[in-house]
């Protein structure tokens, strides 16, 4: 069957077999950021935005996204330029496997979009349905909280608590450096 679909601001056709879930057919035709961990729609790993809403690609009938816009992972940003959220899960270590990530930063966008200014307890419930074996939950939550700082411009400070250059520094203020134990 043919599906009509704009997927990162493409419009095109697309085949999808019987047996076929969105997230089989976007993968078919190259969009590789789109994962399959599940086959149900129950790991958050397949997350898009269809027509604006974030939805679990994996589980979803490719008919029911007939005539949608789909939004995958690969259109927030590139390589060169990485969208706020996709920067601060790199800047803060929250990418170990990356399998989990792009569901993660999908849901993390949607979050933002909706609750510029998401609490810890937010942002850990709307990363709920995103099953990982290898980060423990805490760098992403960290980085969705350091993506809300960024994307509402509080933040000029580097992730890890550096500063800009040309900050002074208070005199006697160890922790300004190294965390202590020198003259500086």
């Amino acid at each position: 069957m043919d599906i009509e679909l704009t997927i990162n601001g493409e419009r095109t056709i697309v085949e999808a077999g019987s047996g076929d879930d969105l997230a089989t057919v976007l993968r078919q035709h190259g969009y590789i950021g789109v994962k399959c961990g599940c086959d149900g729609g129950t790991c958050g790993a397949s997350k898009v935005f269809v027509d604006g809403e974030v939805r679990m690609a994996c589980g979803m009938a490719p008919a029911d996204a007939n005539g949608s816009e789909i939004l995958t992972v690969a259109a927030l940003g590139t390589q060169d330029d990485l969208h706020p959220v996709q920067q601060a899960f790199v800047d803060n270590f929250a990418v170990q496997c990356g399998f989990c990530i792009p569901g993660m930063v999908m849901q993390a966008v949607a979050l933002l979009d909706s609750n510029p200014d998401p609490t810890e307890r937010e942002v850990r419930k709307a990363l709920d349905d995103n099953v990982c074996r290898c980060t423990g939950y805490q760098k992403p939550v960290e980085a969705v909280l350091d993506a809300a700082e960024r994307m509402q411009g509080e933040q000029s400070v580097a992730a890890d608590g550096g500063q800009p250059v040309g900050t002074p520094r208070e005199e006697g203020d160890a922790a300004g450096c190294c965390g202590g134990g020198c003259d500086e």
